[in-house]
């Protein structure tokens, strides 16, 4: 999810009863961006990403 879009992702978590589901965010935009600004940008998705698939959920 970009930044952009976080207050409609959070909204559909809402709608569809998962308030709060966890999930990771980028900078804004992603079209346009060369393979470089990519790249960075999947890293720190990658970092926000593996501590949510690593939680336990009790």
């Amino acid at each position: 999810m970009t930044d952009r879009f976080v207050r409609s992702a959070e909204l559909v978590g809402e709608l569809n009863g998962l308030p709060g589901y966890p999930f990771a965010v980028i900078e804004h935009p992603v079209a346009n961006n060369d393979d470089a600004a990519l790249k960075a940008k999947a890293a720190i998705a990658v970092k926000a990403i593996v501590p949510l698939l690593m939680q336990r959920q009790s």
